[in-house]
């Protein structure tokens, strides 16, 4: 039988183990992205490494997340930024020139490569035919060091889709309608690849539409073939020269499969507060709309933000809706001008904003409490906003114009009926108004070598992490349910996101989305426990919510499920994490607690389960973990960076010996 692009993808990129689902392998990394709220860490996490230059073919730090400059924090961090990528051999890409994942396809992305991102919508880019991955920060760091990247072999699910859209649904609706058939956990320990008939239909920017919302599913990655689409979006980006076209068999396996008629999929929602609670439009139309927010790598293409524009010409959005438009590059927002395009949405009463992530963050654009807000964005959980009590909705740009026009959620496919509105005829230009102006290169090696990182005084480090104890014995302090996201382990946003270097300050938000007084527990008990349920950490990637909880002295996770990237976030900082096997055992479990690990180093070593004594209630459970050799090394070392450090003094004491 032949093989997908997937599995191509992995054997390209194969350095060690072997591609059976369930075991370790290590990837060869050929490019990383990172961007500000994650790169600041990866910064330091280079300097504690002692790294001289990346050793990747191309490693990009874009700045598109906390662009609201509030106090003098924010600079001071793009500062940081600026120099380590001068010193390291980086790429920059300036404040405002966009969000990392679109102006990487537009400016970087080559079909066949392997990219690792500190962000979890890295998968985007597998819209071009590349193995893209999101991991933590620190993972980043290791393999601009040359090291290779270890995951854990998925599955591969084969998605065939036939067909084409109807008028009045896009891309979104397409990722929206997987959500609908498998949640957020549909995804877990599985790469999606798309096939079948109905790519023909979809550009590469509607295919970074559904990529990048592989995420919200929990996959591993999304990868699509790079056929005539994606030399067609790489010949108006003028780099048709980077193409290599890398498609499936005829004849290729998969190991799951599903189907999706694309004429059949209809406009879709997702409901408060999260992707998976995806249904039609028309079911839960004329709920009132009070903001619409358009922008965000979910729906970065210009198409995403011309079919707004042209729904809405001639037109005032509905007077008790704000309407917000944050383009997702400098590029984009050009090429939106040229067509006019934004002179279409400024007259429709729309405020146009920053090109970067915004709201998507919670970087300003918070709804009012008890407010339907509806954004073409790829997440909603409780309280990302920045308004704990949000009500926040997912969906497609159609939708989202048909809401700011009527003040309502609205079926997009009713305009014409409503308001005489035609499904419009879109004409984007040939090519693109390419922008390399806020693109710094590396600077040569000499001249970067003499570069001092330009660190104010709220540039923290990083903590020093001591390995795991003999015996962990610790209370267990806080509880939590399924679907956890690191939003709410560690929010972002305006209040937290300014501290995102000074870990002492931001470990004080850590879990106040769900418990307040979290943080100041946990400082004053030190060593403890988290228990938690299915999906645990699901969302983004940001490894600051495993560091923070770490600093304040977690040591222990046990949950019943976890999402990837922050599983592993866990073990590169010493969080040992163990799985229940009996999930009743989970209801057993107090708060306040009592928990006692014996020999944990034993038992790790020795194999997968783990026996956990509650000693508050006298009880004993059998846990299991899923770390590899490697990784449980890594964890008693107390992480990765404590690990490698003890790795280079041994070195450098065995090379003193042989002098």
């Amino acid at each position: 039988m032949g093989l997908g692009v997937a599995r191509k993808l992995i054997d390209s990129h194969l350095v060690s183990g072997e591609p059976v689902p369930g075991t370790e392998i290590g990837l060869r990394v050929d490019q990383t992205l990172t961007q500000d709220a994650t790169g600041t860490m990866v910064m330091l996490e280079l300097e504690s490494l002692g790294l001289d230059r990346v050793r990747t073919e191309v490693s990009v730090q874009y700045v598109d997340h906390n662009l609201l400059q509030t106090d003098e924090r924010n600079m001071a961090d793009h500062l940081f930024l600026r120099s380590a990528c001068r010193r390291f051999g980086l790429w920059y890409s300036k404040p405002g020139n966009g969000v990392s994942h679109p102006v990487h396809m537009q400016r970087f992305g080559v079909p066949g490569r392997m990219l690792a991102g500190s962000d979890s919508h890295t998968c985007a880019a597998g819209a071009l035919g590349m193995l893209a991955l999101g991991v933590g920060g620190l993972e980043v760091a290791t393999v601009m060091t040359g090291e290779p990247l270890y995951v854990t072999m998925p599955r591969i699910w084969g998605v065939r889709l036939n067909g084409e859209l109807p008028e009045w649904v896009s891309a979104k609706d397409v990722v929206l309608e997987m959500l609908r058939r498998h949640g957020v956990q549909g995804g877990v320990h599985r790469i999606i690849e798309y096939h079948g008939p109905g790519l023909a239909s979809l550009s590469a920017m509607d295919r970074h539409v559904i990529a990048n919302m592989g995420a919200e599913l929990g996959a591993t990655t999304t990868v699509f073939p790079a056929d005539e689409r994606v030399r067609e979006f790489l010949r108006r980006e003028g780099r048709e020269d980077d193409f290599t076209e890398l498609t499936a068999d005829p004849e290729a396996a998969y190991d799951l499969t599903d189907t999706i008629d694309l004429a059949a999929v209809e406009p879709l929602i997702a409901t408060p507060s999260s992707p998976g609670n995806v249904v039609p439009v028309r079911e839960v139309a004329g709920a009132d709309v009070h903001q619409v927010v358009v922008g965000s790598s979910a729906n970065p293409g210009l198409r995403d933000f011309a079919v707004v524009a042209a729904v809405l010409k001639g037109r005032q959005a509905h007077p008790q809706v704000s309407l917000d438009v944050n383009p997702t590059s400098r590029q984009t927002l050009t090429d939106l001008t040229k067509m006019g395009a934004t002179l279409d949405l400024i007259q429709s009463g729309a405020r146009i904003h920053q090109a970067g992530c915004m709201g998507c963050i919670g970087m300003g654009q918070a709804p009012a409490i008890g407010s339907n807000s509806l954004r073409t964005f790829p997440r909603n959980f409780p309280g990302r906003s920045g308004t704990r009590e949000d009500s926040v909705w997912l969906c497609s740009p159609e939708t989202a114009a048909a809401a700011a026009l009527t003040g309502r959620i609205t079926d997009p496919r009713d305009l014409p009926r409503l308001l005489g509105i035609p499904h419009p005829q879109l004409r984007l230009p040939a090519g693109t108004a390419v922008n390399t102006g806020m693109l710094e290169p590396p600077l040569p090696p000499e001249q970067a070598r003499r570069t001092e990182l330009a660190k104010a005084p709220s540039i923290g480090s990083l903590p020093d992490f001591d390995p795991l104890p003999a015996t962990l014995t610790a209370p267990v302090l806080i509880k939590v349910g399924d679907d956890i996201s690191t939003d709410e382990i560690l929010p972002a946003g305006a209040r937290a996101l300014p501290f995102r270097s000074d870990i002492d300050k931001l470990a004080d938000f850590t879990f106040t989305q769900v418990d307040e007084g979290y943080p100041q527990r946990a400082r004053s008990t030190g060593e403890h426990i988290v228990i938690g349920g299915h999906n645990y950490g699901q969302g983004s990637s940001r490894e600051h919510a495993a560091i923070a909880p770490r600093h304040l002295g977690l040591r222990l996770v046990i949950a019943k499920s976890y999402a990837r990237i922050h599983w592993q976030n866990l073990t590169n900082f010493g969080v040992l994490p163990l799985e229940f096997t009996d999930e009743a055992d989970y209801d057993r479990i107090r708060t306040g607690d009592e928990l006692t690990v014996e020999d944990p180093r034993g038992a790790l070593r020795r194999g997968n389960a783990v026996i956990v004594r509650n000693t508050t209630r006298a009880q004993r459970y059998l846990l299991r973990h899923r770390l590899s050799p490697r990784q449980v090394e890594m964890v008693l070392a107390g992480g990765r960076i404590p690990q490698l450090r003890s790795a280079l003094a041994t070195h450098h004491q065995s090379a003193v010996h042989h002098r």
